[in-house]
């Protein structure tokens, strides 16, 4: 069954009406608190725009930051509702609160397409343990709840997954239902052939996703640090490369099941550390110096991969293949964000599975010729791997 979207909805559902709208805005700031990277604030656009254009009153939520449940001035979202208002061109009103009686007031004072932001929600020791009481009193904050923060819909809180028990309707923003879209359907109706490419340093946080992924994909590409325990299980020399011990015998199993769909880099760039990219080299995977570790895929791999996906219709890319904050052990991670670029506009559907592969696409400048680039890096990857994301769940369903 799909999820309900705002789309969904009456106009006379939306006009004059308070609406709960979890997002995410748990974005990167500097040491003054102003936003650096508004990604997910622009990601957010759509959604409040469509609603406000309806006449809704929007009153938005969402978390920042660690702040061990209770207020902490350095996680505060002033300074975020600032850069909203100046992408909105419009106000857009600061609570200083997260539930409770004044904040209740201030969203019942907000007037026809009128835009109003909460104080972070982990301000509130209930917000992550998803606490009943918390999840009534932000039920009492809007008429209808929207959720349009793919990026948190893996965690059951109370402001994801509680309150969306209580408040009806509950629907998905244009985000969200995007993201489940374009994930949904590269798992369930791919256009082939469909390869992943997974990297990372460590296999055991792609472990569950290359399991569910290996019976729906063509091939499965691997970079980043992960491919050196499986080289280990293979027997060759790995030097300094980062090797999970534990995961040598888990990987050895994969390789056996897996067969041709798992390929692994031919060759490695090669240092004694990430700081010494001068001495950096390529070398044949069998031949890793005792001494130097595997800092990103090597010449002979970018060439096949590159292969790999300008021949595939369906790509979904999460992981970097080296450390690609830092050069030369960028060349990799670039070499797969222009190939998936240059697939795009060869008409096949590329997705960035969030985390460090979209921080690497925006980097290069190549989100925008990405079919899709999910907001969320931990919420896409559990996706991938089969399993229910709570703060979806909780929503209505088309037919229910």
């Amino acid at each position: 069954m799909r999820v309900r979207t705002i789309r969904d909805l009456s106009a006379a559902d939306l006009k004059g009406r308070r609406v709960l709208l979890r997002v995410d805005f748990n974005v990167p700031q500097d040491d003054s608190g102003a936003v650096t990277d508004d990604t997910r604030l622009r990601a957010a656009l759509p959604t409040i725009t469509a609603l406000t254009a309806a006449g809704a009153r929007v009153v938005c939520c969402s978390h920042l930051g660690r702040p061990k449940g209770k207020p902490d001035p350095r996680y505060t979202l002033a300074p975020v509702a600032e850069r909203l208002a100046a992408l909105l061109a419009a106000p857009v009103r600061f609570v200083p609160h997260v539930v409770g009686a004044d904040a209740e007031a201030a969203t019942r004072a907000l007037t026809d397409g009128q835009v109003a932001l909460l104080e972070n929600t982990r301000f509130e020791a209930g917000e992550e343990a998803n606490d009943a009481s918390l999840a009534q009193a932000f039920a009492r904050l809007g008429d209808l709840y929207v959720n349009d923060a793919f990026g948190a819909a893996h965690r059951a809180h109370a402001s994801t997954e509680g309150v969306a028990r209580l408040l009806r309707p509950a629907v998905a923003g244009l985000l969200m239902a995007r993201e489940l879209d374009y994930l949904g359907t590269a798992l369930e109706k791919p256009k082939r052939p469909f390869i992943a490419i997974l990297g990372g340093s460590k296999i055991s946080g792609k472990i569950d996703v290359i399991e569910a992924l290996l019976p729906k994909v063509d091939g499965i590409l691997v970079g980043g640090a992960m491919a050196c325990t499986f080289y280990k299980a293979m027997g060759l020399e790995t030097g300094r490369s980062l090797v999970e011990p534990d995961r040598i015998e888990m990987a050895a199993d994969l390789m056996e099941r897996a067969a041709y769909r798992l390929t692994l880099p031919h060759d490695a760039m090669v240092a004694p550390a990430i700081a010494e990219g001068a001495k950096a080299h390529a070398v044949h995977r069998d031949a890793i110096p005792s001494d130097e570790a595997m800092l990103d895929v090597g010449p002979e791999t970018i060439a096949s991969y590159r292969r790999a996906i300008g021949s595939a219709k369906t790509i979904i890319w999460n992981g970097p293949m080296g450390v690609f904050e830092t050069a030369p052990f960028d060349a990799g991670t670039k070499a797969v964000a222009e190939a998936m670029a240059e697939a795009t506009a060869r008409g096949a559907t590329t997705i960035v599975g969030g985390g460090d592969s979209a921080a690497a696409v925006e980097g290069a400048g190549l989100a925008a010729r990405m079919s899709h680039v999910s907001t969320g890096g931990g919420a896409s990857l559990e996706f991938l791997e089969g399993k229910a994301l709570p703060g979806v769940v909780a929503l209505e369903t088309v037919g229910a």
